[in-house]
Parts: C-alpha cells; sequence; structure tokens
C-alpha cells in the first residue's frame, strides 16, 4: 500500500473530528435548527408603543437616549419613509399581522377585531415551517384569527411604570429553539403611564413645529421629560434582547425595530401620527449603515416574511414585499401609502372620519365631516343630527381637504388645497384615494351626505350617546341612538 493511501483516511478521520469540535462548541451559544431548515432567518420584530420618529438618536434627535435602536441603525438599514396606515394600536397591529389595511382586514377602529376570516401570521408562518411566538402586549383579537404557537404576556416588574417585556421566557427561548421561529416582541414602553421626572428641564427636549409652543408649559414639559425616560427605558430592554440574540442566535437573524404609531398624532392621519420608525439588522443580508427612502408600509411586513421564507405575496393581501431594499436593490416598492382615521369607538368618540394618499412628496386628507360639509351631512333625525355637529365642531379647525408638499413643508404646516397651482395635483391623489378606498370595502366614498356611525354589536365599544371617563352626554341626548342610526359592525 502506497504512502499516500495510508496518509488518506487519516487526513479524513482528524478532519472530521475539528468539524466536531466546532459544532459542539457552538451549540453552546446558538440555538440549531432542522438541517433541511438551515436556510430560513429567524425574524424578530420588536415594536415598541406610542413613540415619535422625530425621538431617537438615528433619525435626528440627540437628546433622546435610543442607544440600543441607534445601534441597530449603525449595525443595518434605516428606512426614513415607513408608515402605519392608522395612528392608534390595535389597527396598526392589525396591518402588520395581516398584511391587509384596516378597513380590508376588518380593525380600523380601537379595541375592535378582524375579520374572522382573515389568515394571519400565525397560520401563514406555520405553513412556512415557523413557529409564530408572541412575547409582550397583544392588543389583536379574535383569538381564532391569531393563534400563536407560544404567548407570554409581560410581566410586573418593581419601581418601573409600566410591565415588561418576559425577557426570561424570551432568552429560554432563544437557548433552545428547534426550528426557525418568528418572534414579536411587543414592549408596552414609552406608552403612558411615564416615569415622574423630578424638575424637568425644557432644555434637555427638543421641540419641532407641532410642539413648539408648548415650550413654556410645565405640565407639557413634565410629561415629554417622563415620556423621554421611558424612552430609554425600553431600550434598557431591547439592549438585553440584542444580548441574546448576539449569544444564542447566529448571523442569519432578520431583526426589526419598529414603533406602532407616533403619539403626538395619534387618532391623526398626520406623518406625526403614521410615520413610524423602522430599523433592520440581518447580517448576512445587509449592508450595515444604510439607509432607504422608498415608501413602505406595515402591510409590508408580512409579505416580505413570506418571501425571506420562501413564499410569493398572495394576490389578496394589499402588501408587497420589501425584501429586494435589504438585499440592497434600492427600488420602489409602493407609489402610495394610505392613512385611516376613526373617532368612533374610543375613549373620546366623535364623528370626524378621515382618509389620506401619499406618495414621496405629496400628501392629500380628506376630513369627511368638517364644518364646510357639516350641514349637507346632516340627516334630519334630530339625535343623530346632534352627533355630526358635535363631531365637525369638537375639530373645527380641520378643513374638508389638506394637500401638502412634503418635501417643502415635512411638518404639514401649509395647506396647499386651495392654492390653483396645485389642482390637479389634489385631483389626481384624490381620485387615486377614493379609487382604493372603493378597492378597500370602505364604508366612506366621494358623497358628501355619507356620514355613517358605526358601532360593535350589542353593549360592547363606547357609544357616541353614552358618557365615558373623557367626555359627558347631556342628559336630553343620552341612550337616544338606535341600532337603525348605526352601522353595526358585526364582527367587532
Amino acid at each position: 500500500m502506497s504512502k499516500k493511501s495510508l496518509i488518506l483516511p487519516f487526513l479524513v478521520v482528524i478532519s472530521l473530528a475539528f468539524t466536531g469540535c466546532i459544532s459542539n462548541n457552538k451549540s453552546k451559544n446558538v440555538a440549531k435548527v432542522d438541517v433541511n431548515q438551515t436556510e430560513k432567518p429567524n425574524i424578530i420584530f420588536y415594536l415598541a408603543d406610542d413613540q415619535d420618529v422625530y425621538d431617537y438618536g438615528c433619525y435626528g434627535n440627540e437628546k433622546v437616549n435610543t442607544a440600543a435602536v441607534d445601534r441597530l441603525a449603525k449595525e443595518g438599514m434605516l428606512f426614513t419613509n415607513a408608515f402605519t396606515a392608522q395612528a392608534i394600536c390595535a389597527p396598526s397591529r392589525s396591518q402588520i399581522f395581516t398584511g391587509n389595511y384596516p378597513v380590508k382586514n376588518g380593525c380600523f377602529a380601537n379595541h375592535t377585531a378582524t375579520r374572522p376570516n382573515i389568515e394571519s401570521v400565525t397560520s401563514r408562518m406555520k405553513n412556512l415551517g415557523y413557529e409564530v411566538v408572541l412575547a409582550g402586549k397583544s392588543h389583536v383579537k379574535p383569538a381564532t384569527v391569531y393563534q400563536w404557537d407560544k404567548e407570554w404576556e409581560p410581566v410586573p416588574k418593581k419601581d418601573v411604570p409600566r410591565d415588561y417585556i418576559p425577557l426570561d421566557s424570551i432568552e429560554n427561548y432563544m437557548k433552545t429553539a428547534k426550528k426557525p421561529f418568528c418572534m414579536f416582541i411587543t414592549s408596552k414602553y414609552p406608552h403612558g403611564k411615564y416615569f415622574d421626572v423630578k424638575n424637568p428641564d425644557a432644555n434637555n427636549l427638543k421641540f419641532y413645529p407641532f410642539n413648539e409652543h408648548k415650550k413654556n408649559d410645565k405640565s407639557y414639559i413634565k410629561s415629554r421629560a417622563g415620556y423621554y425616560r421611558s424612552i430609554a427605558e425600553d431600550n434598557t430592554q431591547i439592549e438585553k434582547v440584542l444580548e441574546f440574540v448576539d449569544a444564542h442566535l447566529d448571523e442569519n437573524t432578520l431583526f426589526i425595530y419598529s414603533a406602532d404609531h407616533g403619539v403626538s398624532g395619534k387618532f391623526t392621519v398626520k406623518d406625526i401620527g403614521l410615520k413610524v420608525p423602522f430599523v433592520v439588522r440581518w447580517p448576512k443580508v445587509i449592508k450595515a449603515g444604510t439607509t432607504s427612502n422608498q415608501l413602505i408600509h406595515y402591510t409590508d411586513v408580512l409579505p416580505t416574511f413570506m418571501e425571506v421564507a420562501g413564499e410569493k405575496t398572495p394576490k389578496n393581501m394589499d402588501g408587497k414585499s420589501f425584501l429586494s431594499i435589504l438585499k440592497g436593490n434600492d427600488i420602489a416598492v409602493n407609489k402610495y401609502v394610505y392613512g385611516v382615521r376613526t373617532n368612533q369607538n374610543i375613549l373620546n368618540s366623535e364623528i370626524f372620519p378621515s382618509r389620506m394618499i401619499r406618495d414621496k412628496r405629496y400628501k392629500y386628507i380628506r376630513n369627511f365631516n368638517s364644518l364646510e360639509v357639516v350641514e349637507q351631512n346632516l340627516t334630519g333625525k334630530s339625535n343623530v343630527d346632534y352627533f355630526i355637529r358635535r363631531g365637525a365642531n369638537k375639530f373645527k379647525n380641520e378643513p374638508f381637504e389638506e394637500l401638502y408638499d412634503l418635501e417643502k413643508d415635512p411638518f404639514e404646516q401649509h395647506n396647499l388645497a386651495q392654492n390653483p397651482e396645485f389642482k390637479l395635483m389634489k385631483e389626481k391623489l384624490s381620485e387615486d384615494m377614493f379609487s382604493w378606498m372603493k378597492a378597500q370595502g370602505d364604508i366612506l366614498d366621494e358623497r358628501i351626505g355619507n356620514m355613517p356611525i358605526i358601532t360593535p354589536k350589542g353593549k360592547k365599544g363606547f357609544k357616541l350617546d353614552q358618557d365615558t371617563p373623557r367626555r359627558k352626554i347631556p342628559d336630553s341626548i343620552k341612550n337616544s341612538l338606535t341600532k337603525d342610526d348605526y352601522i353595526i359592525i358585526k364582527h367587532w
């Protein structure tokens, strides 16, 4: 036998032993997945609660502590034009989980359910070989639509104003995962109740055109200082999660950070409510320190996850995958993004619905029950008309139409709707918005005088003609609306 034939088996044995040592060493730190699943990344989506896009270091606010999010931006990709369609909790989350806009998925008022026949991320990603996990705040229903493989609620913590995300459960799961997972970590921060900051200083806060008039408002300064402190606390949580990811998972981990909507524009269709932070880290795919200015939307999240897992976007889904952007191809995904405002079925319920359409530069808003058109919206029923007038007067400073050049006026301070130079732009955006609304099955349309009053069935929800902790109804009109006066949304 030749020397060469003796040496080859020896080298093979040495090579296998060396490989085994590497594998055994790595298994202590990195959760293994099935061999046939190794190309599918683990997916983590961290969602903060009620935080303005303007209140991050990586988005230009040097006075707030967002160290963890800033780190993600340095290590991944920051999006400058990411949006939700509705600036309130449940409708915003329902878009992420279903890939559909609020009216289409059925959850277009807070505290309401999606349609029972909707397929959500839980079933779609399970079918693609993923475990789907919710760790933290839920705020979506029904349970038949959102069937999480594992779900852990927020946990109490001393000396802080809000419950924490379930850090122990999150770490233990990352240590022991045996297959690809899609985990939503949903924080209750920085949503109020905020920290109580003693002797707050306005010089430690950053102001913008929408709040600079409050620089001398002591109550606002105290609240804002507490909000900044709560943001810092959330970054402490994010830092712990990133420690877990770096310790137990490999580089084929897609990590997204966002916040469900802005707090300063809550319940509006202004960018201070609808524009969201969106930062993505994926070391094996994304070049560190990159930025995209393309329009993306919360409805695009699920299609992106599905494409990552090897599946095309279903034809009946509103969203579109932005995976190509993550891979470095900075191409347009959406021509427009849209917005919805429903002021009914909330603590401050009023009849004042709005819809919005926006491209990269221009934005059009229709406020369907403005004072300009309220008389045309009246029904002849005194009890119904009381609430229609009340809604219009509550928002008396908001006109029927709004148009903004966001390139020149990013904070929407100068309404161009009546400027004849922008007549064609307004008409084009309006036409395209109503076309989208029709496709969504919206209860509103271009007709003035179509002013629906909506409610869940039975005693559910906040009724227009009943007191809530935040508003009082005169006794003479209290409990005067009947089921014939409402459009009843049965699945709510």
